[in-house]
């Protein structure tokens, strides 16, 4: 590869994350969890019924992905993102204190996290004080409820910022399997750029694009990293792929978690963004699927597509995917390069901040979508009112 596509090294922003996830001890690359293999509590699982995360950076596909499976039928239906690693697991502080659990249930029952799961808070609270002792805990108490409720026997989960997390989270659940979904990062960026979720510091503004674009190679490189790890419990799926290819890509997918995804079934059933895409392009007249692919070309101009592949060109050849700009311009300028550098310590320094300090315990509690204090547990949240939720807690 050019070396201009190549990224500064960023080695103290590793050791930021390192040594934080030092604090929770991994698996050794290859040795995942077998087949029938015990979890954290010494429960016999089988990888058939073995919960399955669906990860990826924001904007990548987590959410139609998810969608895709929970269409096939035998997954507990839940429409939303748990947030328990991200959020629950660090805003209420060590859930082995029933202190803790029971701050976190007064705050998760007046939440919209709760009120999607269609439970009764009677048929997890006694659980919950009893037995839960951290996220891993509370996320599959919650999930096994809702499959118990629903008929099935097995829960999928699709928080994109949980990848950021698969120590955390492998550790606590050794039966978890993981689908890694991988966009084009120029998509992404399009996507993140345009809805203005990912922002740049006050002097980026003018390249306020190249931002998501960094932001995208920080996170899908974590979750390559991380995710090697796993062993067999780990794969990585193209969106494209699934788009342009969803049989084969099913397939591939079903053998790895053990599970039946007939595509005509789930084309029949369509739940979620299967029907209804999510698309950050909405009123273009474009919201098919397969038209999400290559957005990048006519939103950035070959300028923009240099700097932006400048910044990510490296993760973009590793993962499958051709560079537009000639090798002989792919030199961007010095503020860029300068981004390049600044960016992956500035994330690495916010996720720290947010999961191993004091911080964690005043982290705004948005992605819950608590919106007013006297919201009663199980009552139906006002739709209008639920979007504007979202959305601020999408920008954070």
């Amino acid at each position: 590869m050019d070396p201009a596509t190549r990224v500064p090294a960023t080695g103290v922003a590793s050791r930021v994350m390192e040594n934080a996830n030092a604090l929770v001890e991994n698996q050794p690359a290859g040795q995942a969890a077998a087949p029938g293999a015990e979890d954290a509590r010494g429960v016999r699982r089988l990888r058939s019924k073995a919960p399955v995360f669906v990860l990826g950076c924001g904007r990548s596909g987590t959410k139609f992905l998810y969608h895709t499976l929970i269409s096939a039928g035998g997954f507990a239906v839940y429409y939303t993102e748990s947030n328990a690693f991200n959020l629950l697991g660090l805003r209420f502080g060590n859930l082995a204190s029933r202190r803790n659990r029971r701050q976190m249930l007064d705050a998760y029952f007046t939440s919209k996290l709760f009120q999607r799961t269609g439970l009764d808070p009677k048929e997890i609270e006694k659980r919950v004080m009893e037995d839960c002792r951290n996220a891993g805990d509370f996320l599959r108490i919650v999930m096994e409820a809702i499959a118990r409720k629903q008929g099935v026997e097995r829960w999928a989960e699709c928080t994109p910022l949980h990848l950021l997390y698969l120590p955390l989270i492998k550790k606590l659940m050794p039966d978890a399997l993981v689908v890694h979904i991988i966009r084009d990062g120029r998509d992404v960026t399009a996507s993140l750029y345009r809805i203005g979720w990912i922002r740049p510091l006050p002097w980026d503004r003018a390249r306020a694009f190249v931002v998501p674009a960094i932001y995208w190679r920080w996170v899908v490189s974590k979750g390559r990293r991380y995710g090697r790890a796993l062993g067999a419990d780990y794969m990585e799926v193209h969106y494209e792929d699934l788009v342009q290819n969803p049989r084969a890509t099913l397939a591939r997918i079903g053998k790895f978690i053990e599970h039946e995804l007939d595509y005509d079934r789930i084309q029949r059933v369509a739940l979620g963004s299967v029907h209804n895409p999510n698309s950050s392009f909405r009123g273009d007249g474009k919201e098919a699927e397969a038209n999400t692919i290559g957005r990048w070309k006519r939103m950035f101009t070959p300028p923009q597509v240099r700097d932006v592949e400048c910044s990510i060109g490296n993760v973009l050849v590793d993962t499958g995917y051709q560079l537009e700009t000639p090798p002989a311009e792919r030199r961007s300028p010095l503020s860029v390069r300068f981004m390049n550098f600044l960016y992956p310590l500035y994330f690495d320094f916010k996720i720290w901040l947010k999961s191993y300090t004091p911080l964690a315990r005043i982290a705004d509690k948005g992605r819950m979508g608590i919106d007013e204090p006297d919201v009663k547990p199980g009552a139906k949240s006002d739709a209008k009112s639920e979007a504007k939720s979202e959305a601020r807690s999408e920008a954070k």
